[in-house]
């Protein structure tokens, strides 16, 4: 893959990109609707595979808050067209990576040498490169690293890039500017942590240890003598991504003991930690063939408030949940319905939401739950489309939902997709974790 030697930093040469891509993308549109003139026949497909490719491209080379958008976007199935997502998810560990220069500037800029009086043996040559930074191995002492290194100029550009980037995430998931003004606050708020080297050397050390206990888990070790504000040390983690990993055919055992070890290490997080791994794509894993799983990437951490926590885990009892009033309340503590709603829009708000929440939380109702079961998985990502095209849901004048459920949601999903990936039939019996915890 070509190297960067530059990334655009300036507000106007960053705009400027975006720009051009959407002339790209209004040229495409004309082409399409020429052709459809011709053969009415013609679908989208090649239009969305266009629009994908031109998107992606303007992205992956500004990197940054506005790549990390379309990563996020890429691990909601179904949001999406599929050309969308397949090329979106590349943003995971395979955008084009920084030229040696702008590496070594890196080095001297914040830790006052070079790799090469830092380390035995460093390869200037990225292994993978993904939205906010890129990882090179690294040897000292004897030991493999991974050196991840944050793209020049990306902090700064947080604000101005998801302002110019709205524009394309609301029309390409349909959502209305009141959701994505209120969502958007929530996701800039955790891209700047993202930017933040020296707090996720700090929480990657603290989550590490404190679920270092649960069975098939592999952290690293964290070495601050070698980090500096855009620069993270750590030991290098042997493994295979999700994708390449599942090409081996591993057996149902060793895909369902990485998948308990999944779920075990989120619910001990959300139940235990009230603090979260939110970013939970296939590239923060390194799967192995003995049933293990590397875990790293401590970038984003979502902290879930308690009365948030509180009120988002009483809908997965179905008791609390029989009583009409008090779910009316839980509702409205998660901004789900509003104080000024219509008894009508309550009463239709609560129903079409009541279906989804049933969906989603079927696994905390059960003692064990087969993720392989893709008819589960059909029914979900066909209620979100239902819901998506609702007339009421566009043209609600409030947002639907807590800001602290978005990244929580996401969290949840990212978490179902990877098992469903790996086809692992779990146990999800919630006394799993105290358990596990001798709680």
């Amino acid at each position: 893959m070509k190297e960067q030697s530059k990334i655009p930093t300036s507000k106007i040469e960053r705009a400027g990109r975006f720009v051009s891509t959407g002339f790209k993308v209004g040229t495409n549109y004309l082409k399409h609707y020429t052709r459809k003139l011709v053969d009415p026949e013609i679908d989208k497909e090649d239009l969305h595979q266009e629009n994908a490719e031109d998107i992606y491209e303007t992205l992956s080379n500004l990197k940054g808050s506005a790549l990390k958008v379309a990563q996020m976007l890429s691990m909601d199935r179904g949001m999406l067209p599929k050309a969308y997502s397949e090329r979106f998810a590349m943003s995971q560990y395979s955008a084009p990576p920084l030229s040696g220069p702008l590496v070594i500037n890196t080095f001297i800029k914040t830790l006052g040498k070079t790799p090469a009086q830092l380390f035995d043996k460093f390869e200037i040559s990225a292994a993978n490169a993904a939205s906010i930074g890129q990882v090179h191995h690294a040897w000292k002492d004897g030991k493999k690293l991974a050196i991840k290194i944050q793209y020049p100029g990306v902090a700064n550009s947080v604000r101005t890039d998801l302002r110019i980037v709205k524009p394309f995430a609301m029309r390409l998931v349909g959502m209305s500017k009141v959701d994505m003004d209120k969502y958007f606050d929530e996701i800039e708020t955790r891209l700047l942590e993202e930017t933040d080297y020296t707090l996720e050397f700090r929480r990657s050390v603290e989550v590490s240890d404190l679920c270092a206990y649960i069975p098939n888990l592999v952290f690293p070790k964290y070495y601050p003598e070698l980090s500096s504000e855009k620069i993270i040390t750590m030991d290098w983690l042997e493994g295979k991504h999700l994708k390449e990993f599942l090409e081996d055919r591993p057996s149902q055992e060793v895909r369902n003991k990485i998948g308990q070890a999944l779920w075990d290490f989120y619910q001990f997080q959300v139940h235990q930690l009230k603090k979260v791994h939110a970013d939970p794509h296939p590239g923060n894993f390194l799967m192995r063939n003995d049933g293990t799983v590397g875990v790293f990437d401590f970038g984003c951490i979502k902290e879930i408030p308690e009365d948030f926590y509180v009120n988002y885990f009483k809908l997965t009892e179905p008791e609390i949940l029989k009583n009409d009033e008090e779910r009316k309340q839980i509702y409205l503590n998660l901004e789900m319905i509003h104080p000024g709603d219509t008894p009508k829009e309550v009463a239709f708000f609560s129903q079409l939401f009541q279906k989804m929440i049933d969906l989603t939380t079927l696994p905390f109702t059960k003692k064990t739950f087969d993720f392989g079961n893709d008819a589960y998985f059909e029914e979900i990502y066909s209620y979100m489309e239902y819901i998506s095209n609702l007339k009421e849901i566009r043209d609600s004048k409030n947002a639907r939902g807590s800001r602290h459920s978005l990244y929580i949601n996401r969290t949840y999903f990212g978490l179902y997709s990877l098992l469903n990936d790996l086809k692992a039939n779990i146990i999800t019996d919630k006394n799993r974790i105290l358990d596990l915890t001798g709680g």
